[in-house]
Formats: C-alpha cells, sequence, structure tokens
C-alpha cells in the first residue's frame, strides 16, 4: 500500500510540468494610468487622450504565453484639450461613437523579447474594423505593483478614422501614436 501510494506521489510529480501555468490577474489603477494617442494636423502634433477605458489583464512574466488581456475605450471619451477636435473626433467622421461606442484591444498572448520587455500579441478594433498588432511595452515589478508602459504606432486609415474630406493624410496625418503607461496590483 505504501509504495503504491509513492509511486502515485511520484507519477503526480513527474506530470506537474506539464499542467499549465496560471496567469496572474492584475487590477489597474486608472488614477495612475492613461491611455494617450498623438497625431498631426497641418503638421503640427497634437495629444489627446481617452478618459473611460477598462483593462482586464491576466499576465505572468515567467509564462507570458499564457496571458491575455482585454483593453475596451469608450470612443466618446476621446480629448485633446482643443474645443473642436473634442466636438469631432465622436462624430461620424472620426470615431463614430454613435455607432461604434467602443474600440477594443486583445493580447491572446504574451512574448519577451528581452529582459523585462515584452510584446502583446492580439488584434485592434476600431469602428469595427479589426487588424492583428503586436504592442510592444516594458514591464516594472515592485512586489505586486507592476508599471507598463508601451507605443504603437497605426495607420488611422485602415481603421477608417477620419472619413470624407478627412480620409486624406495631406491635412491630417494619417500615422498616430497610441501610449499606453498602466499602473496594476496583482490580485
Amino acid at each position: 500500500m505504501l509504495l503504491k501510494r509513492v509511486a502515485v506521489w511520484g507519477a503526480l510529480a513527474l506530470l506537474l510540468p506539464l499542467v499549465p501555468a496560471q496567469a496572474a490577474d492584475w487590477q489597474v489603477d486608472p488614477a495612475k494610468s492613461h491611455l494617450t494617442f498623438t497625431g498631426t494636423q497641418a503638421g503640427e502634433t497634437f495629444q489627446g487622450r481617452f478618459t473611460q477605458w477598462t483593462a482586464t489583464i491576466a499576465f505572468d512574466p515567467a509564462h507570458p504565453a499564457d496571458g491575455h488581456a482585454e483593453v475596451v475605450i469608450d470612443t466618446a471619451s476621446a480629448q485633446t484639450g482643443d474645443a473642436q477636435k473634442d466636438e469631432a473626433l465622436p462624430q461620424s467622421d472620426w470615431f463614430n461613437a454613435k455607432a461604434y461606442p467602443q474600440a477594443r484591444f486583445v493580447a491572446k498572448s504574451f512574448r519577451q523579447t528581452a529582459p523585462g520587455h515584452f510584446e502583446a500579441v492580439g488584434s485592434l478594433t476600431i469602428k469595427g474594423i479589426s487588424h492583428d498588432v503586436v504592442l510592444p511595452f516594458t514591464l516594472t515589478l515592485n512586489g505586486n505593483q507592476a508599471a507598463v508602459a508601451g507605443k504603437l504606432a497605426i495607420d488611422r486609415t485602415a481603421y477608417h478614422v477620419g472619413e470624407g474630406a478627412w480620409s486624406a493624410t495631406t491635412f491630417v496625418g494619417g500615422t498616430v501614436g497610441l501610449d499606453i503607461a498602466l499602473i496594476a496590483t496583482r490580485r
């Protein structure tokens, strides 16, 4: 009987490495985090931010491939500090927030590229149009706290952001920079 128990425990110990790692859940602190964007208009750079968004993140830096994340952005919350831009962005030519109230980034997995450097592999959906993207980011851990910083450049016209007269990139540049800075706590 004792030999049988030892054999069972031995077999379980051998199988343990085959059990997939469980990614840790993280709670993002919205007061210390931000999603911003940078564009150009008439050759001048402008910046903006999204004030309403949520993030669900499951990630273990020791097992990045097992992680996943979803960021949901309220498109009507885009603000630049310029009244004319802020009024235009939710309209049909830009985000069309009535028809498409949310943009979404879904990371299906992560991969480490160097110590403290990772990539989130997933898709970005804006105005119902999805494209595969790879978001490079840095991760700094301090106990149960994580600081994440990442940048992604997208072609706004690929998502039909800026339609009609705004679809040309001569006045409003086609490339938009997306910047993330997140502070999160491991749950």
